[in-house]
């Protein structure tokens, strides 16, 4: 869990999209971000999550957020995983971590009684001055988008 909390100051961050352009918070200074970490691409959480909130993009553009999607996926991944499923928004490739232990959303995780070190998938709402407005950790994967507006 990240020990970022709300009212902080969003972390800035610098990578690199699914298609090499880079990509930073301070490139979204006065908008609202919707900034989500996700394990990994092409596995059905991961899928069921970005399809949401793909699906319902244009519900979140009105209410002005910008959606970003991060993990430790490749470019080439990301590609795929954005030409498949059509999502309409970008994703940072952050294969060497950086803007994810910025967010401190790396950590010890449990799968079928297997444990091991990952991504915890967490979505942070930045305010339009860089604060960190709202975090959600225990995240609806099939009904993010929802989740999400029913606080706005």
């Amino acid at each position: 869990m990240s020990k970022l909390k709300t009212g902080d100051k969003a972390p800035d961050f610098q990578g690199k999209d699914e298609n090499g352009k880079s990509i930073s918070l301070s490139d979204f200074a006065g908008k609202k971000v919707l900034l989500f970490f996700y394990p990994k691409d092409n596995t059905p959480g991961c899928t069921a999550e970005s399809c949401n909130l793909g699906e319902n993009y244009k519900e979140l553009k009105k209410k002005g957020f910008e959606v970003i999607g991060v993990s430790a996926d490749s470019q080439k991944r990301h590609r795929n995983f954005i030409n498949k499923y059509s999502l309409p928004y970008r994703l940072i490739a952050d294969e060497d971590r950086k803007v994810i232990d910025a967010y401190d959303v790396w950590g010890p995780k449990k799968f079928m009684g297997i444990e091991y070190d990952g991504i915890i998938r967490t979505t942070f709402i930045i305010n339009e001055k860089g604060i960190i407005e709202r975090i959600f950790n225990k995240v609806e994967t099939k009904n993010h988008t929802q989740q999400i507006l029913s606080t706005y």
